[in-house]
């Protein structure tokens, strides 16, 4: 495969997301920064990445909503929720949502890292077909 894995950072705390971005883009990946879930949806229905780093509470749109429509619209793009004050119960709702994982942050990038690769071999891996039920 010859293009560059892209990856759509959600989160509505912008330091945090173009650091990410910016860390991400020196491994070689293809970032895009969106402070917002509408943002977001957006994104993915012009592009749709390989993989969504989504914040799961931000203002307007919420996580958990825009994995939904996500997952509903573009099964195969692969979603990494990110959730704050050590809530492991968020990331289990996610992952029952379609999220591919969650990470509590703060955000280890080594650990985010071998998610994003093990979200994006997973994708590639799926059958292609779209709108699966």
């Amino acid at each position: 495969m010859g293009r560059k894995p892209r990856v759509l950072i959600v989160d509505d705390e912008q330091d945090f997301a173009n650091t990410l971005a910016e860390r991400l883009a020196l491994r070689d990946f293809d970032t895009e920064v969106k402070k917002d879930g509408e943002g977001a949806l957006a994104a993915v229905e012009n592009n749709p990445p390989d993989v969504v780093v989504l914040d799961i509470r931000m203002p307007g749109i919420g996580g958990f909503e825009v994995l939904r429509r996500i997952k509903s619209a573009h099964p195969r793009v692969q979603v990494i929720l990110l959730t704050g004050h050590g809530s492991t119960g968020d990331g289990i709702k996610g992952m029952e949502l379609g999220a591919f994982d969650y990470l509590i942050k703060p955000v280890d990038i080594k650990d985010l890292m071998k998610k994003i690769r093990a979200a994006i071999e997973s994708s590639r891996f799926s059958p292609k077909e779209q709108g699966k039920s």
